[in-house]
């Protein structure tokens, strides 16, 4: 079959047959709204990773912002091209009417997995996971989006655990009014602001929260508060103080661990103003541990 012949085979409509464009290696990883698979690209033979979305999951979402021109998530992951984001190669709607996402493979483990795991790959990398979590998460806000479900599993490690990057953009939304009213809540529950599940408008500052969250995570090996899996458990966010994160992990700079624990205050008016505030109070430290 000739190139043009091949190209054609897979269009229809201009949708693609993702089946003839890819080949599956890898089972489907279910996600909270899509299938997840590792794939090679029949026409480069590149491994790639291949998300596709759940129709009806996808129809509800995109009905909480009903009336507004809400980008893909397709649209908003290929709007980024930075080292600590995924980069997303491909993406488009499927002969089955599915949209799809075809990104680069990151062939690492998890942040949540090496949490969960207690990995003792984490120590003396924490600090600079820490950084570029934040780095990662002011490019998403630079460029004027809200990425709405910051937490470990969305972190892709290097083998060695050196280095991250940011994934999955199938709830974020424009920084704008409009997408902030009260009553959207989306997002992880152990991860969630409280002014998310207690309907109040929202901003960038639900992210810090969630980053902080995740950060208190990697050292604590715990969460701030009682684990839970949905959203009846974030109801209790901001209501007791958690404990400082030296309780968990004595050896931690105390500017890190105020800086942290900042992050995670009640009030979004408590927290940093801005990741690039966060970046600022700790960018003298050399070192996760206190000297």
């Amino acid at each position: 079959m000739g190139i043009g012949n091949f190209f054609k085979s897979m269009l229809e409509g201009g949708k693609v047959d993702v089946q003839k464009r890819y080949e599956y290696l890898r089972e489907a990883v279910s996600g909270t709204m899509s299938e997840f698979y590792l794939a090679r690209d029949r026409q480069t033979d590149q491994l790639v990773g291949l998300k596709i979305l759940d129709i009806d999951k996808t129809t509800a979402l995109e009905a909480r912002f009903k009336g507004l021109d809400k980008p893909s998530e397709g649209k908003i992951a290929s709007s980024f091209s930075h080292p600590l984001i995924v980069t997303t190669l491909q993406y488009g709607t499927t002969t089955n009417n599915q949209q799809f996402i075809v990104m680069e493979f990151l062939d690492g483990p998890g942040l949540n997995s090496l949490i969960v795991g207690k990995s003792k790959l984490l120590d003396g990398n924490r600090l600079t996971l820490v950084r570029q979590m934040a780095e990662a998460i002011k490019v998403v806000h630079d460029a004027g989006y809200i990425h709405r479900d910051i937490c470990p599993r969305n972190f892709v490690c290097s083998k060695d655990a050196t280095s991250l990057k940011l994934i999955d953009f199938g709830l974020t939304v424009p920084a704008e009014k409009s997408y902030m009213q009260p009553g959207i809540r989306t997002g992880t529950p152990n991860y969630m602001a409280p002014e998310v599940v207690r309907r109040k408008p929202t901003d960038k500052r639900l992210d810090i929260f969630a980053m902080g969250v995740s950060m208190y995570e990697i050292f604590a090996f715990d969460l701030p508060w009682t684990r839970g899996s949905d959203g009846l458990a974030a109801m209790a966010h901001g209501g007791t103080k958690p404990k400082p994160i030296s309780a968990h992990y004595p050896k931690i700079d105390p500017k890190l661990d105020a800086a942290i624990l900042k992050c995670i205050e009640n009030e979004p008016d408590d927290r940093f103003g801005s990741v690039d505030d966060f970046l600022k109070a700790i960018k003298g430290l050399k070192s996760e541990d206190a000297a």
